[in-house]
């Protein structure tokens, strides 16, 4: 690791930030621990009509897992983000950010629970940007597995601890990061995510 990223910001667990980055810039996302999935959403910083599109990266990549190379596209299939290293190579661009009516639905949850579209949303909404406006995230070290009938599930993640992934920035954009709160896409634990930007 560079000594650059080492001045990182660091992600309570069960909390978001939001940060903007310009074109050229490198996120980098640390899992410092382990076993922690983090949340990443995106929009153009001068067109909030363009935002981070898991259909036209998937559709773009014809496959799944998105790893060194890839590039994730936005709505209107312009260039958002180039992964340029990924030491884990386990990433899911399949499912929503965890909300409180995903715990209330799936696991029968009753009160408030911390979320990662809660998160999102409120680090994202003095940049003016509204919850409708956030749809499926980058899921960066989570696990998603699909079986042969199409069933899924959500494993544990493979992410050991220091692990990260470096994305270029293609355009000026304003990002919302998370430390993931459900306790089913972290092995039962809830930990921080560092993350840092680097380049001039």
């Amino acid at each position: 690791m560079t000594e650059a990223a080492t001045h990182f910001t660091r992600i309570a667990p069960q909390t978001g930030r939001a940060f903007k980055i310009k074109r050229g810039q490198i996120l980098r996302v640390t899992d410092p621990q382990g076993e922690q999935v983090s949340d990443l959403f995106a929009f153009d910083e001068h067109d909030y009509g363009c935002w981070l599109s898991s259909g036209r990266s998937l559709d773009y990549a014809s496959r799944i897992y998105l790893t060194t190379g890839d590039i994730l596209y936005a709505n209107n299939s312009k260039h958002m983000f180039t992964i340029i290293a990924d030491t884990c190579g386990l990433h899911d661009f399949l499912l929503t950010p965890c909300s409180q009516e995903m715990f209330e639905i799936l696991y029968k949850h009753k009160g408030h629970h911390p979320s990662c579209f809660e998160n999102l949303y409120t680090s994202l909404a003095p940049f003016g940007i509204k919850p409708h406006q956030i749809t499926t995230t980058f899921n960066i070290f989570m696990n998603v597995k699909i079986n042969s009938t199409g069933g899924i599930t959500v494993e544990v993640p493979t992410s050991k601890a220091g692990d990260y992934i470096d994305l270029r920035a293609e355009m000026d954009m304003v990002c919302g990061l998370t430390a993931c709160s459900a306790e089913g896409s972290n092995n039962g634990t809830f930990k921080p995510i560092d993350y840092t930007v680097l380049g001039s």
